[in-house]
């Protein structure tokens, strides 16, 4: 098979790119892929698609770029040229842009591949319907929050022209199925970045450390996470250390800058900056407790199964898709309700003080996580593929 992927892919900034570099390692190990055509941003080049293991031949169409206009025919040119047997999007809403016309126009890319009858799967990381659009960085007015729920509603129903939208949380798969009346729809789990060997879930020397990672500043909000760890050193003998390893989000630039001017007197806080991918075992493996500061989820969640598959407690917000989530694949945390400083310090000081309990969420986390590894998720999409490939062939 000759596979397209439309992704973002390290060292691109875009969102998704940590995913995409994932799919795209376990494509080209796999035997029913013979090429593999990745339609990606122009921050891309072939010298970043290295990797270690042999695998198949791998082609880097530069096609589409942040905040353009002009992705929509670009990406269909890019898929006319290169002619693949099937094209997989790994796509959210905010994908093609931070910028509600460019972000829109290229979410009409996967009906663009219809037309063409070329075999295709949406890979959809959210849905409007089950993202709260104020805490997401969309809009705070509540006439535009309509106006994007319906705009919304008209995108879905031209990502659903797609052969299939592959959904990470059986919530969205029934949302979509009972409002568009579709069975277009299936189940695919999120998968494990790297599996590891089992770790020894020893913590290195020196400070505990309390870390969240991922993009900051809409939903993922850091306040919450420092204000509780310096409630918890009032009344703890722990030497514990913030860090807070990551980016600003693309909704919310500076928002990184202001959390270092407003929080410099405060000791023991490491502001990472970008963890590139050969840096991001050091960042999990030096953690004590992974903390997930969110005020609102907006789907699956990465940084989770990293976790997981690092051996690493988790301190959870009690929200609905990240609950869902640990209920559907067997991962397990310390829950704290949202944006509330008193209940995660609570969370934090049982964690990071009790290590037998620390070590029971770890490894019940570590066991999750091997249950669902990528190349099985691939082996998912390659079998979906094949089944549209067949019923076109009738």
């Amino acid at each position: 098979m000759k596979l397209a992927i439309v992704t973002a892919f390290p060292p691109s900034k875009v969102t998704l790119n940590e995913y995409g570099y994932h799919l795209v390692k376990q494509f080209r190990l796999n035997d029913k892929v013979d090429e593999l055509i990745l339609l990606t941003d122009e921050a891309v080049t072939v010298d970043d698609v290295n990797f270690e293991e042999d695998g198949c031949k791998i082609v880097v169409k530069n096609c589409w770029k942040f905040n353009s206009y002009k992705n929509i025919f670009s990406i269909n040119r890019a898929v006319k040229e290169t002619k693949p047997d099937a094209v997989l999007f790994n796509l959210q809403f905010l994908k093609f842009g931070d910028k509600k016309i460019p972000a829109a126009l290229g979410l009409l890319t996967p009906y663009m591949c219809k037309l063409k009858n070329i075999p295709t799967i949406v890979l959809l990381h959210n849905i409007l319907e089950q993202v709260d659009l104020n805490s997401a960085g969309f809009t705070k007015n509540k006439l535009l929050q309509k106006a994007y729920g319906l705009i919304g509603t008209i995108l879905t129903k031209f990502l659903l022209s797609a052969d299939l939208v592959a959904l990470t949380i059986q919530k969205f798969v029934n949302t979509l199925k009972d409002k568009y009346k579709t069975d277009k729809v299936v189940l695919v789990p999120h998968g494990t970045f790297e599996m590891i060997e089992e770790p020894d879930y020893a913590l290195p020397s020196g400070p505990k450390q309390v870390m969240a990672f991922g993009k900051f500043g809409t939903y993922k909000k850091v306040e919450v996470m420092i204000e509780a760890v310096e409630e918890v050193r009032k009344n703890t003998s722990e030497d514990l250390e913030i860090v807070v390893a990551g980016t600003d989000s693309p909704n919310t630039p500076g928002y990184i800058d202001s959390m270092k001017e407003k929080y410099k007197n405060v000791p023991g806080l490491r502001f990472t900056g970008y963890v590139a991918e050969e840096d991001v075992p050091i960042i999990f493996n030096e953690s004590t407790v992974v903390v997930f500061p969110y005020t609102s989820t907006t789907g699956s969640s990465g940084v989770l199964h990293q976790a997981g598959s690092y051996g690493k407690a988790v301190i959870m917000p009690n929200l609905g898709d990240l609950t869902d989530l640990i209920e559907d694949e067997g991962y397990r945390g310390e829950y704290f309700e949202a944006d509330d400083v008193g209940s995660l310090a609570k969370a934090i000081k049982k964690v990071v003080e009790n290590d037998s309990y620390r070590l029971e969420l770890a490894k019940a986390n570590y066991k999750a996580a091997a249950s669902l590894p990528m190349s099985e998720i691939a082996e998912m999409y390659l079998k979906h593929f094949e089944a549209i490939q067949d019923k076109k062939k009738k």
